[in-house]
């Protein structure tokens, strides 16, 4: 459980994310002390109104505060503050982050600060200042740990791997054969580094492939829990700035995942795969190897993909296809369906 906040102010809040403060008497002096949704917040609590479906609750909400549109904000009760922001979500995301600073990344699990003597620091490691590694995690001979980043217990940073700054390894991670970037965020449990799924197969038996790549993980990137991330067979596997990976998803050797991409759990990218920047892949979605998703675009959750998609196409379905052709298409199965429902009854 998190620690219950200090409280702040409604001035404090408004001005961490840009939102304009309306409603209520002695407004900017109002403390909030915790955050709920709509429906069940209570007094001293934030909340936030994004999906018109919530704004039902509006009238009856405990809240002390609700960020909203600004289209929303004569909704609000006049008791209640309204924040207006342009994103409410975004804003309401904000102001977490002030409420709740410990909940952006796995923290020390034995609160030590340091580097542990019950932790294993091989020979030639470098550490620089402010790490913290704690009892049980291994440091490999010759790796190195930039200055902030935090290695929490069971985890194992293998030889000659390289972490920058201010990064966050959870607990029983394992990363081999890899570069990390600074302010990356990885959860407990994900496996990097380790061999990708290479054999030369033929009727004799499947020969395996050495893998002699590595993974490269750019700065800003988060990794969730238990998701694993192959080497490259002869060149590096590429995780791109900014991306961020769900929990339970497998990237195969050589991938290439560019920069800001949201890849959501479940989800499968196969060797030799490349992904442009700001690509979305949603839960259960499958991208076959040697293809490459544009710039932008959207792959619909457990589809396919078997073939190159163009920058911003949205494509869903197993094959995929056009997200707009798909629809048709089910659309179509469906008045079928319920017409061969309605002719059985007849007959």
């Amino acid at each position: 459980m998190f620690f219950k906040p200090a409280s702040i102010s409604i001035k404090d809040i408004a001005t961490s994310c840009g939102a304009t403060v309306l409603n209520g008497a002695n407004k900017d002096e109002q403390l909030i002390n915790g955050a709920s949704p709509i429906e069940t917040a209570t007094s001293g609590h934030i909340s936030f109104i994004d999906n018109p479906k919530y704004l039902k609750y509006i009238e009856k909400t405990k809240a002390s505060a609700v960020f909203c549109a600004e289209k929303h904000a004569g909704q609000v009760p006049k008791d209640i503050i309204a924040l207006v922001h342009p994103t409410p979500y975004k804003a309401y995301g904000q102001a977490l982050t002030v409420l709740y600073p410990t909940a952006m990344r796995p923290q020390p699990i034995l609160g030590e600060d340091g580097v542990s003597d019950k932790a294993i620091i091989g020979n030639n490691a470098s550490l620089e200042d402010n790490v913290t590694v704690e009892a049980g995690a291994v440091i490999g001979a010759r790796a190195s740990i930039g200055a902030g980043s935090v290695i929490l217990p069971g985890a194992v940073i293998g030889s000659d791997v390289k972490i920058g700054r201010n990064t966050t390894v959870g607990a029983n991670v394992t990363i081999v054969n890899a570069y990390v970037g600074d302010n990356v965020i990885i959860h407990n449990g994900v496996q990097i580094g380790q061999d990708g799924f290479g054999f030369a197969m033929g009727a004799g038996g499947h020969h395996k492939v050495p893998q002699i790549g590595r993974v490269i993980i750019q700065d800003k990137v988060e990794i969730g829990a238990n998701s694993t991330i192959d080497r490259g067979a002869n060149r590096d596997t590429i995780i791109g700035e900014g991306s961020k990976i769900d929990n339970l998803v497998q990237i195969g050797h050589n991938a290439t995942i560019g920069r800001h991409c949201v890849i959501v759990g479940l989800a499968g990218i196969s060797g030799s795969a490349t992904l442009g920047d700001y690509v979305v892949v949603a839960g259960q979605a499958g991208i076959v190897g040697h293809t490459t998703i544009g710039d932008g675009a959207q792959v619909g959750g457990g589809s396919g993909v078997h073939g190159d998609v163009a920058p911003g196409e949205k494509v869903m379905g197993y094959p995929a296809i056009a997200a707009s052709k798909w629809m048709r298409e089910a659309a179509k199965i469906m008045i079928a369906d319920k017409r061969d429902r309605k002719n059985k009854k007849k007959g």
